[in-house]
C-alpha cells in the first residue's frame, strides 16, 4: 500500500457525543532525505488462495534505528527505492501502512511488518505528448522491488507518519468497526493484535473486508482464527465479484454494513450512542458508500459532519441524515468524519 491519504474530520465536534483522545506520537524522526537503513527479517505470501494479484507480508527488522520501539498500530513508513527516476532525479519515498502492533512483531519494537501489493499494468496516456500506443508492461517502481527483497536485504526506509489513524488512549473504552478493502486490511492487522492483548478484547470489535473474490482476502487465516478465539470479535466479508456469505450475488462493503446494522440491535445501538469508532482504510472513494449508508440507517450523526449549502463552503447546519440521497460527487464535496470516524484511503 502506498500514497496514503487521511481525510480530516470537522474542527467544531459534536457535543452529544463523546469524543476519542488519541495519543502523541513520534513523527518523522527519520526524513525522507535522509533514510536508515533496515534488514528484511521475512516476506511471504499473504493471500487466502491462488489470485490475480500478488500481496506479500514482509517483516523489516530496525534494529538501531530511530524508528526502533517508536512507531504505532495504525501509523506508517517510508521506503525510499534505490536508483533514479525518469527524470534523473532520486526516487521519491512510498509511505506503507504498519501491519504490526506497536510492540513489533518481536514484542520489542523492532521488527515492524507491512503489505505491499505488486503494481503489474499496461502503460497508457497520462499527460499531453504520450504515445496512445505505448502501451508495455509497467511494474510499480517501489512495490515489486519490495516484493523482490529477500530475507537479510537492505532497505532505506523513514518515518514513522501519522497521527490521525490511531487506537485511543483507554481504548478499554470504546467498540470499533473496522472497514477495508484489499491492502487497507494492513492496520487492522495490527490493531486487532494490541486490542487482543489488553482489556479491549472485551469489547466489541468487527472488521469487515471488502475485496473481489475469496482468493483475495489478506491474513484470512489469523481473522478466522481471532473470530474463533475472541467472543467480541466479529469477521465479515464482501466479495463483489462473486456471491458473498449470507448474499446470492456478489456486494461491496457499504451492502454489507448496511446487513449487519440491520440484522444487529446492539451494533445499531452502539453506532447510534456514538460509543462505536470507526476506522475506514482502502481505495479512495471507499467512504461515500459507508457514508450514504450510515445515514440512510439513521446512525451518521456521531459520525458525519456537513460542510457548507449547496453550492457554498459557509456553515450550513445541515444534518448528517441529508446525505442519504446524495449523489457521489456531492457527498465527496460537503461530507467529512467526525472525531469518531477515521478514515484513510489511498
Amino acid at each position: 500500500m502506498a500514497a496514503l491519504r487521511i481525510i480530516r474530520g470537522m474542527t467544531a465536534q459534536d457535543q452529544r457525543f463523546p469524543t476519542p483522545v488519541l495519543p502523541t506520537v513520534a513523527m518523522n524522526l527519520v526524513k525522507p532525505t535522509a533514510p536508515v537503513a533496515a534488514i528484511v527479517h521475512a516476506s511471504t505470501l499473504c493471500l487466502r488462495g491462488k489470485s490475480a494479484s500478488f500481496v506479500r507480508h514482509v517483516a523489516i527488522d530496525v534494529t538501531g534505528t530511530p524508528l526502533a520501539g517508536a512507531f504505532r498500530a495504525g501509523q506508517s513508513f517510508g521506503i525510499v527505492p534505490p536508483g533514479l527516476d525518469a527524470q534523473g532525479r532520486r526516487h521519491a519515498v512510498r509511505l506503507y501502512s504498519i501491519a504490526s502492533p506497536s510492540t513489533g512483531e518481536d514484542g520489542a519494537g523492532c521488527i515492524l511488518t507491512t503489505t505491499p501489493k505488486r503494481l503489474i499494468d499496461e502503460r497508457r496516456p497520462q499527460r499531453p505528448g504520450d504515445d496512445p500506443d505505448d502501451h508495455r508492461l509497467y511494474l510499480g517502481v517501489c512495490s515489486n522491488w519490495l516484493c523482490d527483497r529477500r530475507s537479510g536485504d537492505e532497505i532505506m526506509v523513514s518515518g514513522p507518519n501519522g497521527r490521525g489513524f490511531l487506537l485511543p488512549e483507554s481504548p478499554e473504552s470504546w467498540d470499533y468497526l473496522f472497514l477495508a478493502t484489499g491492502t487497507g486490511i494492513a492496520p487492522f492487522r495490527g490493531m486487532l493484535m494490541e486490542l487482543r492483548a489488553g482489556p479491549a478484547a472485551a469489547r466489541r470489535i468487527d472488521l469487515l473486508m471488502g475485496v473481489a473474490y475469496e482468493t483475495d482476502l489478506l491474513y484470512d487465516d489469523f481473522f478466522v482464527d481471532a473470530a474463533r478465539t475472541m467472543p467480541a470479535f466479529g469477521y465479515h466479508v464482501a466479495l463483489s465479484r462473486q456471491p458473498s456469505p449470507g448474499f446470492t450475488r456478489g456486494v461491496y462493503l457499504d451492502a454489507l454494513l448496511a446487513r449487519r446494522v440491520e440484522h444487529d440491535a446492539a451494533l445499531a445501538a452502539s453506532l447510534r450512542a456514538g460509543t462505536t469508532l470507526i476506522y475506514m482504510c482502502g481505495l479512495a472513494g471507499m467512504q461515500v458508500g459507508v457514508f450514504r449508508t450510515l445515514a440512510r440507517l439513521g446512525c451518521a450523526d456521531a459520525y458525519v459532519e456537513i460542510r457548507g449549502t449547496a453550492g457554498s463552503d459557509g456553515a450550513a447546519g445541515v444534518p448528517p441524515a441529508a446525505c442519504a440521497d446524495w449523489d457521489d460527487a456531492e457527498i465527496r464535496r460537503r461530507v467529512r468524519p467526525s472525531a469518531r470516524c477515521m478514515v484513510e484511503v489511498y
